[in-house]
């Protein structure tokens, strides 16, 4: 309950700051904005500690840490730098065959952290943006971040040999004018033969239109177009001064169009967007989590990291406005990082000092590795990193990856052998592992390395479900073997425990293990209880695996 009680004590004091705004109502003052900055960034960069190629946890959290002024040191970003050199040189330079936001995503964070997409690993990561056709595939988001992207470093268009018809700006700003929606706004599909039949404007697909279009206001067309879409998002607000996507009110929505604003020039003060719950900007801090990032919807949910990340870089956009700084996609004064590639992080990925000579980093086998049911996860950076190393799978058609199932003994032992890159054994002891059962190597080779136990001397129940104490203790084995102090004393043990509600439901020789794994993050202490008897989740397998690779210094 103290977490809870400090939580609801920061935001009521946030709130309390008198305010500077020009907003009739609940406005959030500049030390507030400055603060929900600081606190958010901190948790963006303590929250993801090697961050991936990718939606979540990748480019979002690196770019807007770098255009926030948070102090992070620069080995965090010449690691992601040489992550992305990984993951480029694993793909062969091909992100992606048909979502081209992949190249303008990564176009954004190595810009911020000024980094040349013109050469990563060899590969030009513009060049595929010159192909008109495959760029605007998945709808209105390819041409509205291509221009986005290509615009935050003043990047020429390259020549794509391969494009059917080569791109220009002109030709991605007039893409994004004919999908306008005759109300005004945009959606994604809007304006192709893919859009229902009664489309209306979208708040995100409207606000990122309006973002890719801002610089380009001299055009009296996009000037048109602009003010006509602003018209309908001004209709759309509600009274709380946010908005509604899918039917439920959501942080990700007001976002949008606060970046929107302050792209254009607009004050968040604009009688046109403000009503009578106050402003985007008081919308937005509704969501707000103090310690915790932000929340989706205002459902009592909690955190959720896309949220996160978006809310933040709002925040910042904000604040640059507000500061007279070049704008969040203006990069104009981006970071000049020097460290790059694997040097940025001296030893990247080759383990930690007393670890086993059989454990090495597992490479990137599968790049852009993704599943349906994943989207928006709090979990997605874990599960895609360790998908794109073929750690993990997917189930059935391995189109879906159901983070809500559970895990079974063998999966586990499986995955956690995959995972430290062990050398497969075959001698298995136990009676229920026949040979001919795919799992016979991973079980074998779990035991061999002092992984698992048996329930027995002769048993092993590879089709039981695994619960939360049973695998913390295979993680703690599994770290020792990657070198790390898994020792703890009682005291320690007590103290990691004894915060939770449930403590005195571990088992004995559970405790150990459990308070190691909460002491080096693999386990998070977020909620209130540890709950060691319960059925862990596959999406929490995930990230347990994926935090103790990163504490091994194995990614």
């Amino acid at each position: 309950m103290k977490r809870v009680t400090k939580a609801v004590l920061t935001f009521a004091l946030c709130l309390s700051i008198l305010p500077s705004f020009s907003v009739p109502s609940s406005a959030v003052s500049d030390a507030a904005l400055d603060e929900a900055i600081r606190d958010t960034a901190e948790y963006v960069y303590r929250t993801i500690k090697s961050p991936q190629v990718g939606s979540v946890g990748g480019e979002w959290a690196v770019m807007e840490l770098a255009r926030s002024g948070y102090d992070v040191p620069e080995t965090y970003y010449g690691d992601y730098y040489a992550a992305v050199e990984e993951y480029v040189e694993a793909c062969g330079g091909v992100l992606h065959n048909k979502k081209y936001t992949e190249y303008s995503r990564v176009i954004l964070a190595l810009t911020a952290i000024g980094k040349d997409p013109s050469d990563v690993a060899g590969y030009n990561l513009l060049t595929p943006l010159g192909d008109y056709e495959k760029t605007i595939w998945q709808g209105l988001n390819g041409p509205i971040w291509a221009l986005i992207s290509l615009d935050t470093g003043n990047y020429e268009i390259p020549h794509n040999p391969d494009a059917a018809t080569q791109a220009t700006r002109d030709m991605y700003i007039d893409r994004i004018l004919e999908c306008q929606l005759p109300d005004g706004g945009f959606s994604l599909f809007g304006g192709t033969s893919s859009a229902p039949a009664a489309s209306s404007a979208d708040p995100d697909i409207t606000g990122m239109a309006l973002q890719a279009l801002a610089k380009y206001q001299h055009r009296a067309d996009v000037k048109r177009v602009t003010e006509e879409a602003l018209a309908v998002m001004s209709e759309k607000q509600d009274d709380g001064g946010g908005y509604s996507s899918w039917g439920t009110s959501n942080s990700e929505s007001v976002v949008q169009m606060i970046v929107a604003l302050c792209e254009l020039g607009i004050p968040l003060d604009d009688p046109r967007f403000v009503k009578k719950g106050g402003s985007l900007l008081d919308n937005l801090m509704t969501y707000y989590l103090p310690g915790s990032g932000f929340s989706h919807t205002a459902s009592g949910d909690g955190n959720n990291q896309m949220a996160t990340e978006q809310a933040l870089y709002a925040l910042i956009a904000v604040q640059r406005a507000r500061d007279g700084m070049p704008s969040l996609y203006r990069m104009t004064d981006a970071l000049k990082t020097t460290g790059g590639g694997a040097a940025a992080g001296p030893g990247r990925g080759t383990g930690l000092p007393g670890k086993h000579a059989d454990v090495r980093q597992v490479p990137i086998t599968s790049p852009g590795a993704e599943f349906d049911d994943m989207y928006a996860h709090k979990n997605l950076m874990a599960v895609n990193a360790l998908a794109a190393r073929g750690i993990i799978e997917g189930v059935g058609d391995d189109s879906k990856f159901a983070p809500d199932a559970t895990m079974t003994r063998a999966q586990f032992a499986a995955i956690v052998t995959r995972g430290l890159g062990l050398p497969e054994k075959t001698a298995s002891v136990f009676d229920d592992v026949p040979a001919s059962e795919w799992y016979a190597k991973p079980v074998a080779t779990a035991y061999f390395y002092e992984i698992i136990n048996g329930f027995s001397a002769t048993t092993f129940n590879p089709g039981g479900t695994i619960k939360r104490q049973e695998a913390a203790a295979m993680i703690a084995r599994a770290a020792a073997l990657c070198g790390m102090d898994t020792d703890m004393e009682p005291a320690q043990t007590r103290g990691a425990l004894s915060q939770f509600d449930d403590y005195v439901k571990c088992a004995d020789w559970a405790r150990e293990y459990l308070a190691f794994c909460y002491r080096e993050e693999i386990m998070t202490s977020d909620g209130m209880d540890i709950r060691p008897l319960d059925n862990i989740l596959r999406a929490e397998v995930a990230q347990m695996l994926f935090n103790l690779l990163d504490a091994a210094n194995l990614l």
